[in-house]
């Protein structure tokens, strides 16, 4: 999931709850594939990939799971939820073939960079490594957490386990579960409970990433108890396990997100407090490479294209079938695009990405 250096300072601060338009979100659910190719989502399965032994144990099995001639085919096969559902109700950007682009500006092209950018609106050049150290900008998360109406309704839940310091959650005083950290916040539940029993007994396939089957199932089940209006998920297997050069476990863990974000949605859909009220905001936090071919491994300010990378919106203030907005789009205007859904005002100290205004309603 990462890569290397340093970091620094840079203070970013929200002003106060603004009484501008009404929109009918009242909560957001942002979510995050790490390190997941906008190739793969707009084109489906690299034709390049899914039947290179260098780079898949099993091309049979994968092409049975993953392989249509039609690239439209291949792109619902392997994210059926984001093609049935998304690009009919909502909006994807970033698909480069047709004019659609979105991409990072801040210069390093790897995750922590990268998660400041989108929690933030302000790409920090001092934030220059994955190091472990409390950001000292104030994310959207954090800022709507100081505000009255939205106070104890924040909360981030993440397989890498560097969230704790990219939201500065000492600071927040959100609560952040990421890594191996088990369920600790208020009275657990029985499925809670569970988790923590079943989480310590399976191998960790990686040292600081959890499987994201944990990650999903905590931020759930945390969902359903304690109805925040602002939650982050942060799914992180499809970054590792292309680092892994893992191509057969990089599309599955895609697919499996996908399955993953249509639980949520379909569960907020059949619930008074989320059910047209409700904007999902998916992303990731970095592109990969192409070519060479195995530059599909990798990213940061190296690698060509790493910088390319995607958004997909629903909900109800969000025209919907739009799946290629041809534009020129930042990440950094994702911070502000949830502070106008949410109706808060948040302003960073420099640099900060507007709103995506192409994502609400024209009459609003």
């Amino acid at each position: 999931m990462k890569y290397f250096l340093s970091f620094g300072f840079l203070f970013c601060i929200g002003l106060s709850t603004s009484a501008q338009t009404q929109f009918k979100t009242e909560n957001v659910i942002l979510i995050t594939l790490d390190g997941f190719r906008w190739q793969e989502l707009f084109q489906g399965a690299d034709p390049k990939l899914i039947a290179n032994e260098e780079y898949v144990s099993d091309t049979a099995e994968l092409r049975s799971l993953f392989w249509k001639k039609d690239t439209e085919d291949r792109r619902e096969v392997l994210m059926p939820f984001f093609w049935k559902t998304i690009a009919k109700e909502g909006q994807l950007y970033g698909n480069r073939q047709q004019g659609s682009l979105v991409n990072l500006k801040n210069p390093y092209w790897f995750s922590y960079p990268g998660y400041n950018e989108i929690l933030t609106g302000h790409p920090d050049q001092s934030i220059d490594s994955n190091d472990k150290i409390p950001n000292k900008n104030i994310t959207i998360l954090e800022y709507a957490n100081q505000q009255r109406e939205f106070k104890g309704k924040v909360a981030a839940f993440a397989s890498w386990d560097v969230f704790p310091y990219i939201i500065n959650e000492e600071r927040a005083g959100i609560p952040v579960n990421a890594g191996y950290e088990l369920a600790k916040e208020g009275k657990l539940s029985a499925k809670e409970k569970w988790l923590n029993q079943v989480q310590p007994l399976l191998p960790g396939h990686w040292s600081t990433v959890r499987f994201d089957a944990f990650t999903h199932l905590y931020a759930l089940e945390y969902l359903q108890k304690e109805k925040p209006r602002l939650l982050y998920i942060s799914y992180g297997e499809t970054d590792d396990f292309a680092h892994d050069g893992d191509y057969d476990e990089y599309l599955k863990a895609a697919h499996r997100t996908d399955q993953f974000i249509k639980e949520l949605w379909e569960w907020t859909q059949q619930q008074k407090a989320y059910k047209g009220k409700t904007t999902f905001i998916i992303t990731t936090d970095h592109g990969r490479g192409t070519e060479p071919l195995d530059t599909w491994k990798s990213h940061g300010d190296e690698v060509p294209g790493a910088d390319q990378v995607w958004w997909a919106i629903i909900g109800p203030d969000t025209p919907g079938g739009d799946a290629a907005v041809q534009e020129q789009f930042y990440q950094d205007q994702l911070a502000n695009t949830i502070a106008k859904l949410l109706n808060l005002d948040y302003q960073a100290a420099e640099s900060k990405g507007k709103a995506n205004e192409k994502a609400f309603h024209t009459e609003q």
